[in-house]
């Protein structure tokens, strides 16, 4: 036994409000690495409506890593949101035609944050918004309803609107030691055999599994 099939949308026999979205994405430009799940009792498969202005024709992605948990209502904000401010209006005159068509900006002067990027084992408490071109480090906690506007560190907590750091998780060393084992990286069997090391904080304990 290796714990659940990264392949079943609902993992949990008997409560459909866990979905392992990886199953259910279908958005090229989303990426959702195994056992990643999104916790929604009304419709937790339907995921994708919680990533907001990912247009095609922007070409920007959302990346999210291996083992984080998603709560309800976590919501991405991508690229195609965004509007010029370069000028005295931000309105976006040009996407009416009918002679505003006269006025788009090239495509290299639209603003673009570049990806947003979710690492692994990382919880997004319910209500999250994650701006474009964030990147939340492994092992960071994001508090319900926080509004996350620049990049979060690994093992950190981040809270409030805007998210601030609100504490780091572990001392340094042991933060780069975690980064260094990346355990979400070892094959089933190895996490499954190593769950209690996982899931504790003896550091030495975690580096001796085999």
């Amino acid at each position: 036994m290796y714990g659940a099939d990264p392949k079943d949308k609902h993992p949990m026999k008997g409560f459909p409000q866990i979905c392992f979205i990886q199953n259910t994405v279908s958005n090229p430009n989303i990426i959702i690495g195994d056992y990643t799940y999104y916790d929604d009792p009304e419709d937790s498969e339907n995921f994708e409506r919680n990533v907001l202005y990912h247009f095609p024709f922007v070409g920007d992605q959302l990346v999210i890593g291996k083992f984080c948990a998603l709560a309800r209502g976590v919501t991405f904000i991508m690229n195609g949101a965004n509007h010029k401010l370069d000028g005295f209006s931000t309105y976006p005159f040009q996407i009416f035609g009918n002679g505003w068509e006269t006025i788009a900006p090239l495509a290299d002067g639209q603003p673009h944050r570049g990806n947003t990027i979710v690492g692994n084992d990382v919880w997004i408490g319910y209500e999250a918004v994650i701006m474009p071109g964030v990147t939340i480090g492994d092992g960071a906690i994001i508090a319900a309803k926080s509004v996350v506007v620049r990049d979060v560190p690994p093992y950190t907590v981040y809270g409030g609107n805007p998210a601030q750091c609100l504490r780091q998780r572990f001392e340094d060393t042991v933060i780069q030691a975690l980064l260094d084992i990346a355990w979400w990286d070892w094959e089933i069997g190895k996490i499954t055999r190593h769950l209690d090391k996982i899931v504790s904080a003896d550091l030495e304990a975690l580096r001796d599994c085999e």
